[in-house]
């Protein structure tokens, strides 16, 4: 065994200090942004109750007396959120098992290298795509007034998403033994019968994961909803309606609410919530994978 000098095992020490500083750097400032947000937001609760906060659906935060309902804007960004999952997960799961399984190892590669660059389009084209391409066409096929709805910006976040699920779902395709398919080959399974009878299932917990990532990155996006949904607060009951989203509510009204004031307040109050459902959903996909890879060992 070769001995380590002393300038390679002072090298490691450092890079294993620089590690665990990052580490615990990272985790540090995650509690700072979220006690931030606490701080600033929780001020709307002298104004307006709790109940009041996340059951209206008023939200007119300039009327005289303003009003601080978030309901019609939650309800927004689940129907893009379900809209852009319905179209996302199916395509996403099952191009991820085409790359894993089924295609050559040519074409693989440059499967990956199209899924990465279409991850890397900034979220303002995406959303300049969506007015330009997807809203007309949206509108010409539904007959509707305005193509700026629900259902056109789950089109352009599904696009948004599918490549975050296909690269983890691939991943954890392929980490799956191959020693299980070739047993349920050599059993007399089909090729088709080996990869969703066996391989799909003992990777369920890793594509789970990504398809929670996947909408975790669905809810969290600003700029591509601003642009495509129309920005009306209602309460939509259809996809084919014009909503207001969350984030693009953040985005759209911070640059014109005083500081210190209810609307401010209510604006940071709206990021607390973005938080907790982003972290939720993260904590989730994270301990799926955590527990499909305990699986695996």
């Amino acid at each position: 065994m070769r001995k380590q000098t002393v300038g390679q095992r002072a090298w490691e020490f450092l890079v294993e200090k620089f590690i665990f500083v990052s580490g615990i750097s990272a985790i540090i400032i995650v509690i700072l942004i979220f006690l931030f947000l606490l701080k600033e937001g929780l001020g709307i609760f002298k104004t307006v109750g709790p109940l009041q906060f996340l059951g209206s659906t008023a939200w007119h935060p300039t009327s005289k007396p303003p009003d601080f309902g978030i309901l019609a804007l939650i309800l927004g960004s689940l129907a893009v959120t379900v809209g852009a999952a319905i179209l996302a997960v199916p395509f996403g799961v099952a191009t991820a098992i085409y790359i894993a399984e089924v295609a050559p190892p040519r074409l693989r590669d440059w499967l990956k290298v199209i899924i990465e660059l279409i991850a890397v389009i900034p979220s303002v084209v995406t959303g300049f795509i969506g007015m330009v391409v997807i809203a007309p066409f949206v509108a010409k096929l539904f007959n509707l007034q305005t193509g700026l709805t629900a259902f056109s910006a789950s089109i352009m976040l599904a696009l948004m998403a599918t490549p975050t699920i296909v690269s983890i779902a691939e991943d954890a395709i392929t980490s799956v033994p191959r020693s299980y398919k070739e047993a349920a080959l050599a059993l007399g399974a089909t090729h088709w019968q080996a990869i969703y009878r066996v391989i799909v299932r003992a990777a369920a917990p890793g594509i789970f994961a990504a398809v929670m990532l996947g909408i975790g990155r669905v809810i969290g996006e600003t700029m591509a909803v601003m642009m495509i949904t129309g920005n009306s607060v209602r309460i939509p009951y259809t996809l084919l309606q014009p909503v207001r989203t969350l984030t693009a509510t953040i985005a759209a009204e911070m640059g014109e609410a005083i500081r210190g004031s209810p609307h401010y307040a209510a604006l940071f109050a709206i990021g607390i919530v973005l938080f907790v459902i982003t972290f939720t959903v993260n904590f989730l996909a994270d301990l799926l994978l955590h527990r499909a890879e305990a699986r695996r060992q």
